[in-house]
């Protein structure tokens, strides 16, 4: 009976958080974007990548700093959050419609996710994490943003979203969960409060999904590692598939595909390089993130990247139905095969 009641506060909290970043939290970066005169790459790479990633951030910051080791959450969820967004984001957006992207910032976006990720197999195959290894995530973002605000300098392109005209959704009415979730939230024109107060809201629903996906993880017998790598990961990113689904039926699969990227390169490098500092500035030592789920999933990721950048550069940076179904395939295998491996352990053996 405990299992589906953490099942159940499971499922509720990806419905609220889904809802509070969608209406509350991305709406007012936005705003708070236009006020401090961002570009659209700029916001994207800071405020708005914050926005989509903030449930991922929140969660690996209370799974590292939690008593009791259970860092492998916060990792887990990270790297599963990367392959979902990686695979099944972007090969849903592929089936949905056909897109031709913008390669100058693919290249760029592309490239740090490389260094990103291979930062991030560097800490898992050592086995922990040093104050070296979250310095150098944090600095290499900062690298990143760097080369997002100057990079169509650097590589002239068109910005996409620079003819694209904002439609307002007056006619639509909210529903009784953004009803009910509106009564915490003052009027949207004071924004900068409901950035402040959809922080504390992605903070405390975020604080119980770790506390029931480790609850699930000891009645249910299966390690914690394997919970943050599949459900955790899926569940805190669907806001992403929801918003790239959207914007891809729209006509605007290369922001789409963007969108994924970037929130990943967040996730891997303030996602974890920030939690991981807390952390050591805190309690001192290194942050422990072993464990043969968490290396063959970090590897997959990598494989995984080098599959993405194959296809975008033989397609001439065009994705579409075919590209989008072989997406979801590898996703469906990998999940297949951690779950054959954890009831099957000597399976591949």
């Amino acid at each position: 009976m405990s299992l589906i009641i953490y099942a159940v506060i499971l499922l509720i909290c990806f419905v609220l958080l889904a809802r509070v970043v969608d209406c509350f939290f991305v709406e007012s970066l936005d705003k708070i974007s236009k006020d401090l005169k961002l570009s659209s790459d700029a916001a994207g790479a800071t405020l708005m990548a914050v926005g989509s990633s903030a449930p991922e951030l929140f969660v690996a910051l209370f799974a590292v700093l939690k008593p009791g080791e259970h860092n492998a959450t916060g990792v887990g969820s990270i790297v599963g959050s990367a392959l979902f967004n990686l695979l099944a984001i972007c090969g849903v957006v592929a089936i949905s419609r056909k897109s031709k992207l913008t390669w100058q910032p693919m290249v760029r976006d592309i490239l740090f996710y490389f260094v990103a990720v291979g930062l991030l197999v560097w800490g898992i195959v050592d086995g922990s994490f040093s104050m070296l290894n979250s310095i150098a995530f944090i600095f290499i973002y900062i690298v990143y943003v760097f080369a997002v605000v100057n990079w169509r300098k650097w590589f002239p392109y068109e910005d996409k979203a620079d003819n694209i005209e904002e439609k307002e959704d007056n006619d639509e009415k909210p529903n009784i969960v953004d009803r009910m979730i509106g009564i915490f939230f003052p009027n949207p024109k004071h924004y900068y409060w409901v950035f402040l107060i959809s922080i504390v809201l992605i903070a405390g629903l975020s604080w119980v999904l770790v506390e029931s996906a480790i609850g699930i993880a000891h009645i249910s017998g299966i390690p914690e590692s394997i919970i943050a790598l599949t459900i955790l990961a899926a569940g805190t990113s669907i806001p992403d598939l929801i918003s790239s689904l959207i914007v891809a039926k729209q006509g605007r699969g290369d922001m789409a595909i963007s969108n994924a990227i970037g929130s990943n390169i967040f996730d891997i490098l303030i996602g974890l390089g920030l939690p991981f500092l807390i952390y050591m500035l805190i309690f001192g030592g290194e942050v422990a993130a072993s464990g043969g789920d968490l290396e063959r999933s970090t590897i997959a990721l990598f494989g995984t990247l080098i599959i993405f950048t194959l296809i975008l550069i033989f397609g001439k940076w065009t994705i579409g139905k075919k590209a989008g179904f072989l997406f979801l395939f590898i996703y469906f295998i990998y999940l297949a095969y951690e779950i054959l491996l954890l009831y099957v352990p000597n399976l591949f053996s």
